[in-house]
Parts: structure tokens; sequence; C-alpha cells
């Protein structure tokens, strides 16, 4: 039986679980929360702490009790080693959907778009690409992550959508963090197919030292789900619970 378009979908969003080989069990309580408290749940990135197929093996365990949907996107951390095919499959056995320029459908009525992100600044501060082929490479690293996620979107036509991605797409989210270093924590060009397409929110990571909230341009909200963050803030719920 298909959901009533016009009912409220309660989302668990959070990113940044930096899991490690020697934490089994440290998720189960959130796992559990989610369980009592949300209808799915997304993940925004750095789902490992070092990129290991063994930090991989034990979210999963933990992940295993989660008796509601999971899409989520992968972060820097989850690239570290070159194991992402093997994390990835680990996940998949417990049914976390990884997203990365494609989309997750919740009950017909919720489109969950996803992507990495990448960095290279914001505004008129953008990096372009100009000079050094390494500096070329880095901005079409940016460019791509946001053609990705324009396809995301452009696929799309559920009655409301929600974007994940671990890099943030708007510099409000990052106040908190050193100045010097929020150019490589997101970049606005991840912004731009987010307002062409517009979505009900959009969550991200990364940012540790940021701020909870903002919005884009056309004033979407955008929420920095970082569970280090989150759990200076909101100790007791370690995740952004919100209504779509």
């Amino acid at each position: 039986m298909s959901r009533d378009p016009s009912s409220k979908i309660r989302l668990a969003a959070v990113g940044d679980l930096h899991c490690r080989e020697d934490q089994h069990g440290r998720f189960r309580h959130l796992v559990k929360q989610v369980n009592a408290t949300a209808d799915l749940l997304v993940l925004c990135g750095d789902l490992t702490d070092r990129g290991l197929l063994e930090e991989g093996k034990v979210l999963a365990e933990d992940l295993s009790a989660l008796r509601v949907p999971c899409a989520a996107v992968l972060g820097n951390h989850d690239y570290e080693h070159g194991q992402v095919k093997e994390i990835c499959s680990e996940l998949a056995k417990v049914g976390v959907h990884i997203l990365d320029g494609d989309h997750f459908i919740f009950e017909k009525v919720l489109g969950v778009a996803g992507v990495k992100g990448f960095g290279g600044g914001y505004g008129n501060a953008t990096l372009q690409a100009f000079g050094e082929p390494q500096t070329k490479a880095f901005v079409q690293e940016a460019v791509t992550e946001s053609l990705k996620l324009e396809a995301a979107l452009s696929h799309l036509d559920t009655p409301r959508k929600v974007i994940i991605m671990h890099y943030a797409p708007i510099p409000e989210t990052l106040e908190g963090e050193n100045i010097e270093i929020r150019p490589f924590l997101g970049t606005s060009r991840l912004a731009m197919p987010i307002d062409h397409y517009g979505a009900e929110a959009v969550f991200h990571g990364h940012a540790h030292h940021g701020a909870l909230r903002g919005q884009t341009k056309s004033g979407i909200p955008v929420y920095n789900v970082a569970m280090p963050l989150l759990a200076r803030h909101t100790p007791d719920q370690r995740y952004v619970l919100l209504e779509v």
C-alpha cells in the first residue's frame, strides 16, 4: 500500500560517523532511536574513519538493526584506502543505498538525490579552471560533482525531494570553521542545481565545527548534520529529525 502523498515523512539525517574497526556497537543506540522516531535515515558521508573495509563491516553490523530504509553518500575519509567498492558492498548487504549522482525513492513520495560533492570555494571566490593542470583537475572534480547532482535531480519527479551530500553547498554552514580551510569544505557550484531544481531540504556533513543551518540563495534550508557538531548541540539525539 502506497503512502498518502500528503502525509509527512519523518527523516533522520546525520553524517561523519567516522566508524573505526574497534567500535563494535557504538551506533546501536543511534539505530534504536532512529527506529523509534523516523521513517527514513540518510547518512551524509565519512561513514568510516580511514576508509578501511573492516570499518565498513563494523558499521554494517550496527546498521543491520535498522528497521527503516537508509540512503547514504560517501565522504573524503571513505576514499582514503581505496576500498570504496568493498565498503559499499558491505553496507549494501544490510540495505544501505549508496548514492553517487543518482537517487533513492521512498514510497513513491520522497526522492533523495545524493552526491559526495567537492571543494572549491564560494561566490566570487570560487576557484576557476586556469593555470596548472593540477588546478584545472581540482576544479573539474567540483564541476563533475555538480553535474552528477543535476543529473540525479533531473530524473526525480516525486512530489517531494531532499538532497544529501558530504561537502557544503553554501558558506553559511561553515561559520565556526577556520577561514583558511573553508574553500576545501565545499563549493557554491553544488548550490546551482539545488536552486534550479528545488528541494525541501539539503543535508551535508564534513564541517565538524560549522553552523547547524543556513539556506541557499533561493531560500532552501541547508542542514549541517556532522555528528561531532550535533554532539555538542544535541548530545541526546545525534541526528537531525525533520518532517518533510
